[in-house]
């Protein structure tokens, strides 16, 4: 077996002990910590950046990662919807759910994302595209995916708040 071989097979075994993990642990409501929402974004961005730093794209590699990112982005903004959250009305403790959509759409990505990566990688030199402009576009749509999916589930999260706040004070007044 080639080391890339080997280097999927252990891909591809990670990936799926935590989607099995993932499905496993379906029913169970986790508590949404709405206060540490932030830290997951700040954190992708911050290593996407030293990604990009290490070795800078040039010229129009730049408008081929914006563009990537913002794939990335309304797919993120796509998979936080698909998470339900739930607020409890006395208190005010916010709840979600794995989806199972959300959890198959991920999955789906893996999918796509390895196709596109064995593709594009057998056929770079022939199309004239830099395998680290590959594995930097392959970056940044993780980083936008994960980082607005979280972006877009605090934003519904603090409007489930707010009106919660506003249920409760219009029933005391």
């Amino acid at each position: 077996m080639s080391q890339s071989n080997i280097q999927m097979a252990i891909t591809v075994a990670v990936v799926a002990v935590v989607f099995a993990l993932r499905f496993r642990n379906l029913n169970r409501e986790r508590r949404l910590k709405l206060e540490l929402m932030w830290i997951l974004p700040v954190v992708l961005v911050a290593a996407m950046v030293a990604a990009l730093v290490q070795f800078p794209p040039r010229g129009l590699d730049w408008a081929w990662l914006a563009a990537v990112l913002a794939i990335g982005s309304v797919i993120g903004w796509w998979r936080g919807k698909l998470i339900p959250i739930a607020i409890d009305p006395e208190t005010h403790l916010l709840n979600t759910k794995p989806s199972p959509a959300a959890i198959l759409f991920l999955l789906g990505l893996f999918v796509v994302r390895f196709a596109l990566r064995a593709l594009l990688e057998s056929e770079a030199s022939a199309w004239h595209i830099n395998a680290v402009l590959i594995t930097d576009g392959f970056i940044v749509l993780g980083v936008g995916l994960l980082a607005v999916s979280r972006i877009e589930m605090a934003l519904r999260a603090w409007g489930l708040l707010r009106e919660a706040r506003a249920a409760r004070a219009q029933l005391a007044a």
